[in-house]
């Protein structure tokens, strides 16, 4: 069986009624695919919208985080219970917006993973190195260890649910993307890493790529042999861009 690419787009904190409805109608239309799987990681408030709009279709759907907590007295928080009461399929941890202005730990995100799991909810684990750490040579290091966080405490059935996403930070927004040999030699390792934890999850793992992907990269960086799809921001918001990647 081969394994199919995946595409999500991260709307982040971006999106209204109107707009959203003509861009996830979009994604309706598309032809399906049996080589690639489509989702969007939406705000919370457009949950709701993605699921009457998407159900039935092939587009999955879900959330950019999730609380470490099941319920209780947690202002603001959302658990995976309740994303799944919405039929989400994925939520996103660890992204490096949240790392980075939210303090956010691996030991908290594991815990995140941990949750996700437990409701049935794909996580998307994110990780990825600075401008700073990539120049001083610490690249392997630093995705090596965001990785191996989540090696060391998952469970092997909670492993072979993960999604992993290399998002170097330097190229989130900034327009600037990693060369496909750059993303493919990160990705490589990441794999490597996996393999030495376990073998065969490492083969059926799905490693994506997330950093100013766009219509015009996509198809180059996809065809890496160790890029199985794409996290994709900006170009997310646009149906035209968006339906590009995903047919890359």
């Amino acid at each position: 069986m081969v394994k199919k690419k995946l595409v999500i787009g991260n709307w982040k904190m971006q999106g209204d009624f109107v707009s959203n409805a003509a861009l996830l109608q979009a994604l309706v239309a598309r032809p399906s695919s049996d080589q690639t799987d489509v989702a969007v990681c939406v705000p919370y408030p457009y949950i709701s919208q993605c699921q009457a709009i998407l159900a039935g279709s092939s587009v999955g759907w879900g959330a950019q985080d999730v609380s470490v907590h099941r319920q209780g007295a947690f202002t603001g928080e959302v658990s995976a219970a309740m994303l799944r009461e919405f039929a989400c399929t994925y939520v996103l941890v660890g992204h490096s917006e949240r790392r980075a202005y939210h303090g956010e730990s691996d030991s908290l995100i594991v815990s995140k993973i941990i949750e996700a799991c437990f409701a049935g909810i794909t996580p998307v684990l994110c990780v990825g190195e600075t401008a700073a750490q990539r120049e001083s040579g610490q690249t392997q290091l630093v995705v090596g260890t965001q990785l191996q966080a989540a090696l060391a405490q998952l469970q092997p059935e909670q492993l072979a649910h993960l999604v992993l996403a290399y998002e170097p930070v330097w190229a989130i927004g900034t327009g600037k993307t990693a060369s496909n040999e750059q993303a493919q030699d990160v990705h490589a390792f990441l794999r490597q890493k996996v393999a030495q934890h376990d073998a065969d999850l490492a083969c059926k793992m799905n490693i994506i790529y997330g950093g100013s992907v766009n219509r015009d990269n996509a198809g180059a960086l996809f065809s890496m042999p160790d890029i199985d799809g794409g996290l994709v921001g900006g170009a997310s918001r646009k149906a035209d861009d968006f339906l590009a990647i995903c047919h890359a």
